[in-house]
């Protein structure tokens, strides 16, 4: 965890300034950035992040292709779609995207051009190590925590001022933050290290 903040609006500015925040205490080197599909986030990554490569999270990715289809869709159409993000190489998401296309292009014509014109976004990741696939593709960590924030902060309802809001916030992020560091490790850094040495 690198920061906790209270915003009024997710805006563009308002990213920014998270973002700025961040640099001006430190942060550098970041390679690789993954949210949804939030217009503002996206331009406040690109503006104060331009050397991270950006990955569109796929589950948010999967759900927004519901916007696409009739509400009876066949079910075995978005279930193929979201198999191709268990392959372990972009070739092979690739080939089964070709198959897909030509498979449900007639029936889906819609959903078939949205996912061409949307895809590549979600792909990034694969310029990661296989071994963070898994947890790189998406923003299901941090949606574990932003429940566990909601559901914490909805008992208290109303507080008394930000500040009290931020310290329970903050309190839950250090938990969870000591907890990915010292429990199960979800990203093996040894393997980003070596991945880095490769790259250089």
């Amino acid at each position: 965890m690198l920061a906790i903040e209270l915003a009024n609006r997710e805006s563009r500015s308002s990213w920014k300034d998270f973002l700025l925040a961040l640099k001006r205490r430190g942060l550098s080197g970041v390679e690789y950035a993954v949210s949804g599909d939030h217009p503002g986030l996206k331009a406040a990554i690109r503006e104060v992040l331009p050397e991270a490569a950006w990955q569109r999270c796929y589950v948010h990715f999967l759900r927004n292709a519901l916007d696409c289809v009739p509400r009876k869709v066949d079910d075995d159409c978005l279930k193929e779609l979201r198999f191709m993000y268990d392959r372990r190489d972009l070739a092979g998401v690739r080939c089964d995207l070709a198959q897909w296309l030509a498979k449900w292009q007639g029936k889906y014509a819609k959903l078939c051009a949205w996912v061409e014109d949307n895809i590549e976004e979600t792909l990034t990741y694969y310029r990661l190590p296989l071994a963070h696939h898994k947890h790189m593709k998406s923003t299901n960590m941090l949606e574990r925590l932003n429940q566990e924030i909601k559901r914490r902060t909805h008992v208290v309802r109303i507080f008394p001022g930000r500040e009290s809001c931020l310290r329970l916030v903050r309190a839950l992020a250090v938990e969870t933050h000591e907890n990915w560091l010292e429990a199960i490790r979800y990203l093996n850094m040894e393997h980003l290290r070596e991945h880095k040495r490769k790259r250089l």
